[in-house]
């Protein structure tokens, strides 16, 4: 299934293939809690971004592996580079437009990120 996306202001405009039933991740860790990210692991070969490069800025912090992209503008950050699967992309599912069948939410324990890391590292595989 193709849905749109974008952050919250429109600048940034995007679209990803995916199933359409979801299996998401929330993550529990300091960053995750405070955007309420919501994580839907990608192959990148799996993502477009349709407008907006030149609005978008990138956080780093800790190891500096993953790029935490947001609009300039309004802030949202509607998709990342993820640091358990570096290779891929992390879309924010509540910044998806077109809504999914169904959404499965599955726990994953971020404050401890080291010990589960290794459950996540398959996503980005096509």
């Amino acid at each position: 299934m193709i849905y749109q996306g974008s952050c919250h202001c429109k600048a940034v405009t995007f679209e990803i293939e995916a199933p359409a039933d979801l299996d998401v991740d929330y993550c529990n860790c300091s960053i995750c809690t405070k955007s309420g990210f919501l994580h839907l692991i990608l192959p990148l070969s799996k993502f477009t971004l349709l407008s907006g490069a030149e609005n978008l800025s990138t956080y780093t912090f800790n190891t500096g592996v993953a790029k935490h992209t947001f609009c300039q503008t309004c802030g949202m950050k509607a998709f990342y580079t993820p640091r358990s699967n570096p290779d891929g992309i992390d879309i924010n599912v509540n910044c998806l437009d077109t809504k999914p069948n169904s959404v499965k939410i599955v726990e994953f324990d971020g404050q401890n990120w080291e010990v589960g890391a290794h459950k996540l590292a398959h996503k980005s595989v096509l």
